[in-house]
């Protein structure tokens, strides 16, 4: 009995692009075979394709990576022709492209430290090109992972300023994602507005029944039993943004309140890592006040 084998994979040529398309449009049908035929045509190797029709809002979603050695213009051309005929949202990176990040920070440090080890060490595809505290208290923590420290205060009186403020920041670095790393200040309707789709927020899963100070203390006295995260996309309605991840983990009887918020900050940091992730892998879509995730 003689055996073969299996023919070895192919590695993908050295000039070729990894690309990552992202769509969403009015469901009907046609739309998964005209999108491929349009990246076939261009001799485009599709490598991985998720999508999902939503009955209840009508759209179709999909995410496609395809290696090609066209142009990046040509298949942009297609594709704005094609969402011509779909009514189609769309948007097309690299693979693995490091998206250009800012962090906002307060006082507590777990979710800023493990989101700057991620991104060095821990191959999380984001440049955390400045971090931004209403305090001064991590301005070191930035410092040590080699990223620039703002400080922009926030009172009452000076709120619009700040935001103003930010704003160019956010401008002049090229910024595309604003992650809210436990930052203790509300955004304005207006500022949610102009960075839509762009900002993402952690808080602890007691809300609405444990609001403002000590919420673990709040949540200790009452004896609960889950603690747990939400990562979402902010918007004027505050933390009621769409959804992108959540967990949770189990709570003692035994545990203090001190207990109880170690706890909560380990959950907080993976949640919030996990949904940065997402995001910057172009894997989560909008639908609506919900997210698609195509993880």
């Amino acid at each position: 009995m003689t055996t073969s084998a299996a023919p070895a994979a192919t590695a993908p040529p050295s000039d070729a692009q990894h690309l990552v398309l992202t769509l969403s449009c009015p469901d009907r049908p046609g739309i998964v075979h005209a999108v491929s035929g349009a990246l076939a045509r261009r001799g485009g190797n599709i490598t991985e394709s998720q999508q999902f029709g939503d009955p209840e809002t009508g759209l179709f979603f999909m995410r496609v990576t395809v290696l090609t050695r066209v142009p990046r213009s040509e298949l942009e051309a297609d594709l704005a022709e094609l969402a011509g005929t779909y009514d189609m949202r769309w948007s097309l990176d690299a693979v693995d492209r490091p998206v250009r990040t800012l962090l906002m920070v307060s006082k507590e440090a777990h979710c800023l430290s493990d989101l700057l080890f991620r991104a060095t060490s821990q191959g999380l595809p984001i440049d955390v090109v400045g971090v931004v505290g209403n305090h001064e208290v991590l301005r070191s923590v930035a410092e040590f992972y080699g990223v620039p420290f703002h400080h922009i205060p926030v009172a009452k009186d000076t709120k619009e300023a700040a935001e103003a403020e930010l704003l160019g920041l956010v401008d002049s670095l090229g910024v595309e994602l604003v992650v809210l790393a436990r930052y203790m200040q509300i955004l304005s309707p207006a500022l949610c507005e102009r960075l839509h789709g762009g900002v993402i927020n952690i808080h602890h899963s007691f809300l609405p029944s444990f609001k403002g100070a000590k919420p673990y203390h709040q949540a200790h006295d009452r004896g609960v039993k889950l603690i747990g995260a939400t990562a979402h996309y902010v918007t004027a309605d505050l933390d009621e943004g769409p959804i992108i991840e959540q967990d949770v983990t189990r709570a003692s009887h035994a545990d203090s309140a001190l207990a109880l918020q170690r706890k909560g900050q380990d959950v907080e940091r993976r949640v919030l890592a996990q949904a940065v992730k997402w995001h910057a892998e172009h894997r989560v879509l909008l639908n609506g006040r919900r997210t698609v995730v195509f993880a």
